[in-house]
Parts: C-alpha cells; structure tokens; sequence
C-alpha cells in the first residue's frame, strides 16, 4: 500500500481524531488523499469488523506475558487462514510492510475462527509501560499476508487496575463474577493480612462450589507448587490468572455455582481468611439460617431443630445433647432446602432431676460445626 495512504489510515480512526485535534491539517489532508486513493486500492477486500477481542490475563501489566485474541467469525477470513495484525499505537512494529507482513506479526490460529497472538507489550513495541499508559491505545486491523484483505480497525480493550495499589482491599477480581470457561485475574495485597510480611511466595489453595472441586496447595509436589503460584507484582502485591475449567480438575459440562479459596504464604505459615467468588449469572442463595423450635422447653418437650438454605453438598446434621450426666446423640437428613428433626426430651431425659439447661453441640456432615449453645430448660409452671 502505498505510504501515505498506510500513514493516514491511523488518523481516519474516530479515536485518534478526538485525541489529536491539534493535527487538524493533516487530518484534512488524509481525507483529501482518500478521495483519490487509485482504483487498484480500491480492490482491496475489506473483510469486515472484528467481531470480539480479549486478552488472557484479564488484567496485566505492560511488562508481562499476555494474549489476545481475535474473534473473526462474521468476516471473509477464512478458517486457518494466515492472518497478520497491523498495529500503528502505540508504535508500529511492523512499519513499511503492508505488503509482506512479517513473521513476528502472524497471529495462530485456535479454532472456531479465533485467532491469538502473544507478546509482551513493552518488548513488541520497543517503549516503556509508561509510554503504552500515555499512548492513545492499542489500535489495528488484521490483514493477510499481503494487506489485500484487512478487517475494519479494531482496538484491544485494557482494564487498568493501578487504583488498586492504593485501595486498601485485600482481594480485588476481574470480572467479578467469574465464568467457568472465561479467564479470571484476583489480586492480592498482602500487606493487609497479618503474617504474610517477607514472604518468598504466595500460593492459592482452592475449590469450586463450597469446596466440592478442589485445587489444593501440597507443598510435597513441585508442579502443584508452581501451578498454585501467585505472580509477585512486588511491594507486597500477588495476582494469580486463571481459566477455571482448565484450571481445575472438573467434568465436560461442569456448572460453576461460586469458586471458594485463601491465599498461603510460603509452607502454609500464614493464610487469608476464606475468599468467594460466585459465578456469573449466578443468583446467590440467601445465608443458611438455623433454628431451634419451640422458642421455649421443659424436659416435657419435644425438641425441634431445622436449617434451611444449606451449602452445596450439605445433607445431614449431626448433634449431640448433654443433660446432666446423660449424652443423647442422633442425626437428621435433608437437602439444600431444608434439614429438619425432633429429639424427643420426654423419653430421652426421663427420671432425670435438676436439669435447668442442656448443652447442645450440631454440627454437618462435613464435620463443620453449626451451633454449640446451652438452651435453658424451664419449669412446666412457667408456661
């Protein structure tokens, strides 16, 4: 293509116009040239616009290792077709080379008309982080080899996350809500949680819908060690990125209800308090509430317990009642809507004397505990 008509393409973005008002005359100019662009240019293929584009991490920094990938479906690329990405902000690599572009330029394909292309931002285009944080932005079109066919400009989204630096939040996640098959990135300040000062490293441990799924760190393997590994973004910072599907070890056609995880330092010497995450287009379940019922009981009583809302994976509630020198202890099944049971007091307690309360332990079948409280028992007279 010729030269003058590659160099005023960039400044044809809507974008560029906006932000280089100061660049009118050239801006005019371009437009002039347009009008007259020969006819053999004319007969270039415009292939069409650029369905989607996101990169993996979801968030980074301009110093590190990201993708970003091309959605062309909707345009007259082909499948595994060469494509090339032409990009002029926040510099142009690949300046001079319409017509040949350059291996380093090529994108692979993966699938399903999506294309990849991998870099380091501050390396591919040969300035600093700040310069790229100072630039117009990630602007380009895609093309074949020999710029015949181009899709329509493009600009690669970037989410900054440097307010978090000085949030004061402990975890902070891109997107919120995480999807099962879709990147996720989760900060860490770790200079908020006691302990984790002169850490050598920072590792995940974690699970998916309450822990039924999990990903556990086990220092005794090396590659669970790595693959568990935070990113040091230093000054006390972490980030880890991950694809959850890929991630962790689940089913074909596995639904993601929420992710639930903590953060270690180094062999386990310090932990975050538990982290969740739930999935998106997830409505989150109300609390699990717990009740003993009636309000008030005598040892004349039948006891009533009952938990509604329950995690996933919760079933059965086990307690153990302590009346005096006596142990009664027994279970009660359910589901994620309801547990619900009786322990009959008057059978249970009989011929004992001076009770004034018992001691109740209830714990799930997953041996977490639910309540341990005394519950005072009342005179039939004070009914």
């Amino acid at each position: 293509m010729h030269s003058r008509i590659r160099e005023c393409q960039g400044w044809l973005v809507p974008y560029d116009i906006e932000n280089k008002r100061n660049h009118m005359k050239k801006y005019f100019y371009c437009l002039i040239i347009a009008l007259f662009i020969p006819v053999w240019v004319s007969a270039q293929e415009e292939a069409g616009d650029i369905a989607d584009i996101w990169s993996y991490p979801v968030v980074y920094q301009y110093t590190e290792q990201v993708s970003w990938y091309f959605d062309l479906a909707g345009t007259t690329f082909a499948e595994d077709e060469d494509v090339y990405i032409w990009i002029w902000s926040p510099s142009e690599p690949d300046a001079g080379n319409w017509e040949n572009s350059s291996e380093f330029a090529k994108l692979s394909y993966e699938g399903d008309f999506i294309w990849r292309f991998d870099l380091v931002p501050t390396e591919y285009f040969n300035v600093t982080a700040e310069d790229i944080a100072n630039s117009a932005g990630f602007w380009l079109r895609l093309k074949n080899k020999d710029g015949s066919k181009q899709s329509g400009v493009g600009n690669v989204p970037v989410t900054s996350f440097n307010d978090f630096f000085t949030a004061d939040e402990m975890i902070r996640s891109y997107p919120t809500k995480p999807a099962i098959d879709e990147g996720l990135s989760i900060l860490f300040n770790s200079n908020l949680v006691d302990g984790f000062d002169g850490a050598t490293s920072v590792h995940m441990h974690s699970g998916l819908n309450d822990w039924e799924v999990e990903q556990q760190y086990q220092v005794w393997i090396p590659e669970v060690v790595e693959k568990t590994k935070l990113k040091d973004m230093g000054n006390g910072f972490y980030k880890m990125d991950l694809i959850p599907e890929e991630y962790f070890p689940v089913p074909e056609d596995y639904v993601m209800e929420n992710m639930t995880f903590l953060f270690v330092k180094n062999e386990w010497e310090a932990t975050t308090p538990d982290q969740k995450l739930i999935a998106a287009d997830v409505v989150p379940p109300p609390p699990p509430v717990f009740s003993f019922f009636p309000l008030k009981i005598s040892q004349k009583d039948i006891l009533g317990m009952r938990r509604i809302y329950n995690e996933r994976g919760v079933t059965t509630l086990h307690y153990i009642i302590t009346a005096g020198s006596k142990e009664i202890s027994g279970e009660f099944s359910g589901d994620k809507n309801e547990i619900k049971g009786f322990v009959d007091l008057v059978t249970e307690l009989e011929g004992l004397t001076g009770l004034n309360s018992i001691h109740v332990v209830v714990t799930d079948n997953n041996d977490r505990l639910i309540t341990e409280t005394d519950i005072p028992l009342v005179e039939l007279d004070q009914y």
